[in-house]
């Protein structure tokens, strides 16, 4: 009786560790990361001067309160080679403070720290040693520095598969006992969509984007057919927003940040948030957009129709509700129709009908279906609110 009992207490703090470490794992990303990547503006080309006022600016320009909490370094932040006791470092050049220093002035702001790794030996710029076979060292190391957010890529590997690479650094994360979101970055080669719940919060569903409208219309695609792999405690990631770096038109921005927050993906900005245009700055703080990729439900939405470059997305909300984008590929201004049977409706159900981007309700309820004109490359984005009788 009394090995019985020692068996059944074993097993029962065997749960109790599992189960802490799951609500430790999951419990930082309840809803989608919003923040800042230094990649897609800088690349290789950062210092703590940059990442400092980047802070700075996110809360003067009051995106903090929008939610935009995560301040995020991406490769080429450490010295070539490790210390004489096999720990990273921090560059001596272009981070002379450290990344300690640093992230303490990020956390006095109220805001988060993220860094980068690779589950490689070197990363992806073969600037800085990657982590593997050193995770639980790196994982101590970042814990140690007040690390909130690890991208995790998969650059000069063993050979081995991602998924067996990458629960290692998770294993060790979760040691430290530090609350570190952890984004898996291995570009959708091995369909993390299907694994990755059980060893990170983010997984990338494709290749790295880039500036240009068709980049951005692709990830869109691949990252849709994920869909119903993602929710609270681990969201499918098209890659960072190039909302703001000028080389699309404000209305391809706009429906850039559309999906991706219908799509409950990461809003991680990827311009220089110091000079941001007016326009910049206003598709970004949308609030009603943004309350989208928040919502506590947690359901990502996706593409439900589409004939000759026109297509409607749509996607369950909170309270009963139903956003709806209708986005036109074309290159001339077309008219779109969402009707109710391809958005979860029933034909005579009545909705009031709020247009996101204008801040305003349609004057009449909608029933059946919905036209509207759309311009070209752009998108209307709508929540649909049944009305109850």
């Amino acid at each position: 009786m009394a090995m019985a009992s020692s068996i059944s207490l074993v097993f029962l703090l065997a749960f109790t560790c599992s189960l802490a470490h799951a609500t430790l794992l999951h419990n930082v990303a309840t809803r989608p990361p919003m923040g800042w990547n230094s990649w897609n503006k800088f690349a290789c080309d950062i210092n703590e001067k940059v990442i400092k006022e980047t802070a700075d600016a996110l809360i003067s320009t009051g995106f903090s309160k929008l939610g935009y909490e995560y301040v995020n370094i991406d490769d080429c932040w450490a010295e070539y080679k490790r210390d004489k006791d096999g720990r990273l470092v921090a560059n001596a050049t272009t981070f002379p403070s450290g990344i300690k220093a640093l992230a303490d002035y990020v956390h006095s702001k109220g805001l988060k720290l993220g860094i980068y790794s690779d589950a490689g030996f070197f990363t992806c710029s073969k600037r800085q040693p990657g982590s593997l076979g050193h995770e639980q060292m790196d994982a101590e190391t970042f814990a140690d520095w007040g690390v909130d957010y690890l991208k995790y890529d998969n650059c000069f590997t063993d050979g081995s598969k991602p998924e067996l690479r990458y629960p290692k650094m998770r294993d060790e994360l979760l040691k430290t006992g530090r609350p570190i979101f952890y984004s898996l970055c291995e570009w959708g080669v091995d369909h993390p969509s299907t694994w990755g719940i059980k060893v990170g919060n983010s997984w990338r569903t494709t290749p790295d984007i880039n500036n240009t409208w068709s980049s951005i219309l692709n990830r869109a695609d691949l990252n849709s057919k994920w869909a119903e792999y993602a929710g609270p405690g681990g969201w499918n990631d098209p890659d960072m927003l190039e909302v703001g770096n000028d080389n699309a038109t404000r209305e391809e921005y706009k429906a850039h940040f559309s999906l991706w927050a219908l799509m409950k993906a990461p809003l991680l900005i990827g311009c220089d948030v110091r000079s941001m245009s007016p326009v910049t700055m206003k598709i970004l703080s949308n609030a009603e957009v943004i309350a989208v990729n928040q919502d506590p439900l947690g359901i990502q939405g996706k593409k439900v129709y589409k004939y000759d470059g026109l297509e409607v997305w749509a996607g369950p909300l909170s309270d009963n509700r139903i956003v709806v984008i209708l986005f036109n590929r074309r290159e001339l201004s077309a008219e779109i129709t969402v009707k109710w049977e391809d958005i979860g409706l029933n034909p005579s159900e009545e909705v009031q009908i709020r247009n996101l981007w204008k801040h305003k309700n349609l004057t009449n309820p909608g029933r059946g279906s919905l036209t509207s004109s759309v311009k070209s490359h752009a998108a209307k984005m709508f929540i649909f609110t049944r009305i109850q009788k």
